[in-house]
């Protein structure tokens, strides 16, 4: 049975930085790719970034460019995936969800990821 746990959040002041991790189990992921998406009150659920183990690339959202990191390594057992947030604002207050796509195409598109996690709440006060 395929897992995903979301930790890290938390709340912090702008210009914080915080690190979350999705822990995943249950199957390889070696060809897989995991991808964090947020959802803020009220919006959509919007794609950060994603890491392709497959082809060895990341992904991030413009608004999260030069700030956010993705990193992990397909090979442990369980799979850690992190993402790290840096200069964060306001508007990055969300709750945060990692997601497996195991199948890995266009990964901005939350509709192919096979599995996903319970979440994690980031808050950013001003």
């Amino acid at each position: 049975q395929v897992q995903l746990v979301e930790s890290g959040g938390g709340l912090v002041q702008t210009g914080d930085s915080l690190r979350l991790s999705c822990t995943a189990s249950g199957r390889t992921f070696s060809n897989a790719a995991i991808g964090w998406f947020r959802r803020a009150p009220g919006k959509e659920r919007e794609f950060v970034a994603a890491i392709n183990w497959k082809k060895s690339s990341t992904a991030y959202a413009d608004s999260v460019k030069g700030r956010f990191t993705i990193a992990g390594d397909p090979t442990k057992n369980p799979v850690t995936v992190d993402l790290q947030l840096n200069n964060l604002k306001p508007e990055d207050s969300a709750v945060y969800y990692c997601a497996a796509d195991t199948y890995p195409s266009d990964l901005t598109l939350a509709g192919i990821y096979d599995y996903w996690g319970q979440g994690t709440q980031v808050t950013v006060s001003s």
